[in-house]
């Protein structure tokens, strides 16, 4: 099966980490519409001083940076945070958002666990095959 690159959502992991989840899910909104009739909302803590970037949703608060988070370690939360985000709300679904890439090449893509399947068994490197991050440092979930 071949990705639909076309309909690939830009996210970018440091834009992410950079207080830009709101943004990017915003930016998500219609398209996560499509799927669930009434997406949750999300809250943007930011503390410029400390500094510290919190994300809250659905009576969760994740700390994507804090004064003693690591740059490389609050791209890796953000890319978690997005994703746990929007896919805790398409459990009932049966499409889940797809992780494509990672880094400043960070994407998105609505597909089926079949058609994701599909995928990594049609592209070579696994580097490229769509993934559901995790919460774990250095990859988060992507395949190498």
């Amino acid at each position: 099966m071949e990705l639909d690159y076309d309909q690939l959502i830009l996210l970018d992991a440091e834009d992410l980490a950079e207080t830009g989840i709101g943004s990017a899910y915003d930016q998500l909104l219609p398209e996560l519409k499509r799927y669930i009739p009434n997406p949750g909302r999300i809250e943007q803590v930011i503390d410029n001083d400390l500094p510290r970037y919190a994300i809250r949703s659905n009576g969760e608060e994740y700390v994507i940076y804090a004064p003693d988070t690591q740059e490389n370690e609050s791209w890796g939360a953000a890319t978690y945070v997005f994703f746990k985000i929007v896919n805790d709300q398409l459990a009932g679904t049966d499409v889940r958002l797809y992780a494509i890439n990672g880094g400043n090449d960070l994407g998105g893509l609505f597909l089926t666990p079949e058609q994701a399947k599909a995928a990594q068994l049609s592209l070579p490197n696994p580097s490229d095959w769509p993934y559901l991050p995790e919460a774990a440092s250095p990859w988060y979930g992507q395949h190498h």
